[in-house]
């Protein structure tokens, strides 16, 4: 068995032209989407990047393996303890190990460990390739290594290659010389006008008046990434930027696929295509970013083709990143880890059949603390740190009707908001008792100031929102977070 997986940082579905995308953006992949499955309601468990893959990697929720941030106590995996062994529990629970205990050959492309220290990332991979630049790589950086790696191991039997790309990751960064295909192509048509404006009065880190977290400055050698968008020339410069990191990075992907038929073995490759989160791009009036438990942030691609198995299909169940752990040891007649908190949906590859979640609870603790409720046609957010976006505490949005999130109809359904909160006690009270620790580390990060990417920052944003006009929201700001002027 030969696999390969490709971890695409950022990528959102809604901008693959497999996924319904108006732009080409993603020729390449869009070949594999057509030659396997397609799952369309595929999510995080907990963004965003480092939460994201610890999950994947271990198996397990944030609220289990301890990261739910991207500092304080919830940047470290949680200690084992006295019940650790002589090796981790990794040793056999991790993503990589399951396919170490097959018999495979295990290998790793990514800077990812490095970038936040995340060195669990490496459990279970025989080889590690650092291509060096902390997520800061164009795929023509990452591309060498990876087709020097499938030279050299190709033609072997039983390997396992995860790679990493970064290209849609913010900053944008397609170099100049690859120009700009969408230049003359629609923008999405949701964002009018209206929504523009609207968006320029928002209040928040990565708003349309703060690309840049919490300041509009930009970096001369990112010219593709925005400070602020002040306009619809400002707004195509950063769909474009953001798509046109997409295309590069499909580009490159076509290398890597070359690659695969001149060494004759395109068509035995199992070939999965997913990402880490998705990017918010307008949704909630957030712009290049991935700091909220939404639609935009969570809901992620996933592509499988599996030689033998079902070809051309779509999968519109409810479905976890982590539950591909438990799927791919059923297929290959593997026992599922007993810490693993993923269910298997191995009868969509083998026969198209449904095996869907009746709901999903999506959380967020490095720029927001937020966990959400995905069931039916409906997402329900609840907000504990706002971020300094000013976040109703309860947020319903229809998510059929209303994908990119305009319409807060919390006020309006109360039935489905107490619905989506009784599904979320039902998970947590899951979750609490069925590991030996008494602390949710939601909470951990609140009782240490906060989400890691908010914390500290609320003086200067002040200071920003007086500058531009918005002074209005300081009062409210301030009433929110006291701990901030203590």
């Amino acid at each position: 068995m030969k696999v390969l997986l490709l971890d695409l940082d950022s990528t959102s579905p809604k901008h693959l032209s497999c996924y319904g995308y108006h732009r080409n953006t993603s020729p390449n992949i869009d070949k594999i989407a057509d030659q396997g499955v397609r799952f369309t309601n595929y999510y995080t468990s907990d963004a965003p990047c480092f939460p994201s893959r610890t999950a994947l990697m271990t198996g397990q929720f944030g609220i289990h393996n301890g990261v739910v941030g991207h500092g304080g106590t919830a940047g470290d995996v949680r200690n084992e303890g006295i019940h650790r062994e002589f090796k981790s529990r990794l040793e056999t629970a991790s993503f990589p190990s399951l396919f170490r205990s097959l018999g495979m050959k295990t290998a790793l492309i990514s800077p990812f460990a490095e970038r936040h220290s995340a060195y669990t990332f490496y459990a279970g991979f025989n080889e590690m390739y650092n291509t060096g630049k902390s997520g800061m790589e164009s795929a023509e950086e990452v591309t060498p290594t990876v087709v020097n790696w499938l030279e050299n191991n190709a033609q072997k039997d039983d390997w396992f290659l995860y790679v990493n790309y970064w290209d849609p990751h913010t900053p944008y960064r397609a170099p100049e010389e690859f120009g700009n295909p969408f230049a003359d192509e629609p923008l999405p048509e949701w964002i009018t006008d209206e929504v523009l404006a609207k968006h320029r009065e928002k209040i928040g880190p990565h708003s349309a008046s703060e690309i840049n977290m919490y300041d509009n400055r930009t970096n001369p050698e990112f010219p593709r990434h925005p400070g602020e968008i002040k306009n619809r020339e400002d707004l195509r410069k950063m769909i474009d930027g953001y798509d046109c990191g997409i295309r590069h990075m499909d580009d490159h992907i076509g290398i890597v696929f070359e690659q695969l038929e001149k060494q004759g073995i395109m068509d035995e490759v199992i070939i999965i295509i997913t990402a880490d989160h998705g990017e918010n791009m307008g949704q909630l009036g957030i712009y290049g970013e991935h700091g909220t438990a939404d639609q935009g942030t969570c809901n992620i691609p996933m592509i499988i083709r599996w030689p033998g198995m079902k070809q051309g299909h779509v999968n519109d169940d409810l479905h976890y990143h982590l539950d591909i752990l438990p799927t791919i040891a059923e297929i290959c007649g593997k026992e599922t880890h007993p810490s693993w908190d993923g269910e298997s949906y191995a009868p969509v590859l083998q026969n198209g059949e449904s095996v869907g979640r009746d709901y999903l609870v999506i959380s967020q603790c490095a720029h927001v603390c937020q966990r959400s409720v995905r069931f039916g046609d409906w997402l329900y957010i609840r907000t504990y740190h706002d971020g300094y976006h000013l976040f109703n505490k309860e947020m319903l949005f229809n998510i059929k009707e209303d994908p990119n999130e305009q319409f807060d109809l919390a006020a309006e359904r109360s039935d489905l908001c107490r619905e989506a909160v009784y599904y979320l006690n039902e998970w947590h009270d899951e979750m609490m008792a069925t590991m030996p620790f008494d602390v949710d580390p939601l909470w951990t990060v609140m009782k240490e100031g906060g989400p890691y990417h908010a914390k500290g920052n609320l003086p200067r944003y002040i200071k920003w929102l007086e500058q531009t006009g918005r002074g209005h929201a300081v009062p409210e700001l301030m009433k929110r977070h006291p701990r901030e002027f203590e």
